[in-house]
């Protein structure tokens, strides 16, 4: 008997999450790692469990996450909109709360790229007179 599973793509920066909803109790798995164990700090904890906690749906699926690329902000949305996305293949009834809340929208800020001329995207060489 084949066990129900529901995929997620998100993407932030230069993060790409592929998460995986299995009903169980809760636990959430990131690169093989528990979710305390991978991020340190609160706030990205917090951030990966917002859909969970929007839905009211805690308790009831394990989070498999396999994540590469970016940051550990960028990793934490990019999960947070991967776990959305499976969320949303769950129950199509989660879209309006998920939307509500701006998990469903892929965040477009990126790196600005480095112009010539330049020393940065923007930061120009330092004026001198003489």
């Amino acid at each position: 008997m084949a066990q129900v599973q529901y995929y997620g793509t998100g993407r932030r920066k230069h993060s790409v999450a592929r998460v995986r909803l299995v009903p169980g109790d809760g636990r959430i798995v990131v690169n093989g790692r528990e979710l305390d164990e991978y991020f340190g700090l609160e706030t990205l904890k917090l951030i990966v469990k917002q859909p969970l906690a929007a839905t009211e749906t805690e308790g009831t699926y394990d989070v498999l996450v396999n994540v590469d690329g970016g940051g550990y902000t960028g990793q934490a949305g990019a999960i947070r909109h991967g776990v959305s996305r499976a969320l949303l293949q769950a129950d199509p009834e989660y879209r309006a709360t998920l939307k509500a809340a701006g998990f469903l929208t892929r965040d477009a800020r990126m790196k600005e790229r480095k112009k010539y001329g330049l020393k940065g995207a923007r930061r120009a060489p330092q004026f001198s007179k003489r």
